[in-house]
């Protein structure tokens, strides 16, 4: 290398960040030693320990009971999804609200509409004319319905019981 090719310590750009200590490789690694930081014997220094450890004692998760019983993996599958009167003040006039339009709008979700249904109820008040289709409704949320000039109509579909017809076998007997 001639003079003209050496490389200038001071002109060099300064590094502006150190990097990771890494911990628990040996002395060179900037934090090291045996312990690497984690101090002098005990529990710590050998593992971690859970969140719901209580120090030897019985768990909060064990002193409990079980929750025994039909439901219990999925306790709110009886109760239908409730709207209010004032959620539905804030469509327009002339709106037919179904199962369908509440999916739509975002207000349930479709698998919430299949599993629980969807009820309206009496909260706040509604001044426009609405159409309810096919949708629970509770008897104050009808009346104001009513009142505000629109209608409920319930959709009932006759559901027949078919019956199993069982085709009479003939027994042969053999004389």
């Amino acid at each position: 290398m001639s003079q003209t090719e050496q490389i200038n310590l001071h002109s060099l750009p300064k590094i502006s960040f150190r990097g990771k200590k890494r911990v628990g490789r040996g002395y060179g690694s900037g934090k090291g030693g045996h312990t690497s930081g984690r101090g002098q014997k005990g529990q710590l220094t050998r593992r971690t320990v859970p969140w719901s450890f209580e120090g030897g004692a019985l768990p909060l998760s064990r002193r409990l009971p079980f929750w025994r019983g039909k439901g219990r993996l999925n306790p709110l599958t009886d109760n239908p999804v409730a709207i209010n009167l004032n959620q539905l003040d804030k469509l327009p006039a002339g709106t037919t609200v179904d199962a369908g339009f509440l999916v739509k709008k975002g207000w349930v979700k479709n698998k919430e509409i299949a599993a629980r249904g969807a009820k309206i109820l009496g909260g706040g008040k509604l001044t426009k004319k609405l159409t309810i289709v096919g949708l629970k409704i509770s008897v104050s949320a009808k009346a104001a319905v009513e009142k505000a000039g629109g209608k409920v109509e319930e959709k009932v579909e006759k559901v027949e019981k078919v019956k199993k017809v069982e085709k009479a076998k003939k027994v042969e007997k053999k004389a």
